[in-house]
C-alpha cells in the first residue's frame, strides 16, 4: 500500500528538500510518521473517506515544513554565535534540468510546493489544496505565481 506511494513520495519530497539525501530523510520521517498512525486512519482509508496519496503527500508537506522551521531556528543561532556570514558558493552547470532545478530552488517554499503538486505530480488544483490545507482559489494564485517567477527566472537561459 505505501510502498507503492514511495516513487511519488520522494520525487515529491526531491522538489521540495532539494537534494537526494534530504528528500530521503524526509520521506523516512513522514513513512515514519505515517506508519505510526495508519492503524487509527484504516478505517477511514477502506471507506474511501481517506485517500492515502493525498494524505501521505500532506505528511511529507508537513514534516518539510516543521524541518524547515527547524533549520531556520538553527541558522538564527549560528547568526547569532558566527561573525562572518555563510554563504554557500553558487556553481555553474549546463543543462535545462539543471536550470530548472535552480529556478524552482529559488521559489519560497509554499510556490514551490504549488508548482510541484500541481505541475509535476499532476493533481488538480482541488487536490493540491486539500493536501496544504488552502482554499482552491489561494492553490490557483500561488501556481500562477509560482509559473510566473519561474518564467522570469529562466527567461535570461531560454534566450
Amino acid at each position: 500500500m505505501l510502498a507503492g506511494l514511495l516513487p511519488e513520495l520522494r520525487a515529491f519530497a526531491r522538489y521540495l528538500a532539494g537534494s537526494r539525501a534530504e528528500a530521503d530523510d524526509l520521506v523516512q520521517e513522514a513513512i515514519m510518521r505515517s506508519l505510526r498512525t495508519l492503524d487509527s486512519r484504516t478505517a477511514e482509508i477502506e471507506a474511501g473517506t481517506l485517500n492515502l496519496r493525498a494524505w501521505c503527500l500532506a505528511v511529507v508537506r508537513n514534516t518539510f515544513h516543521e524541518q524547515l522551521r527547524g533549520r531556520r531556528r538553527e541558522a538564527a543561532r549560528l547568526r547569532d554565535t558566527v561573525q562572518e556570514p555563510l554563504t554557500p558558493a553558487a556553481q555553474e552547470t549546463p543543462g535545462n534540468m539543471r536550470d530548472l532545478a535552480r529556478a524552482l530552488a529559488t521559489l519560497p517554499p509554499l510556490l514551490r510546493e504549488a508548482v510541484i503538486l500541481v505541475g509535476a505530480q499532476g493533481l488538480s488544483h482541488a487536490e493540491a489544496a486539500a493536501i496544504c490545507s488552502v482554499p482552491v482559489g489561494t492553490m490557483k494564485a500561488r501556481v500562477s505565481r509560482a509559473r510566473k517567477q519561474l518564467a522570469e527566472a529562466l527567461d535570461p537561459v531560454m534566450r
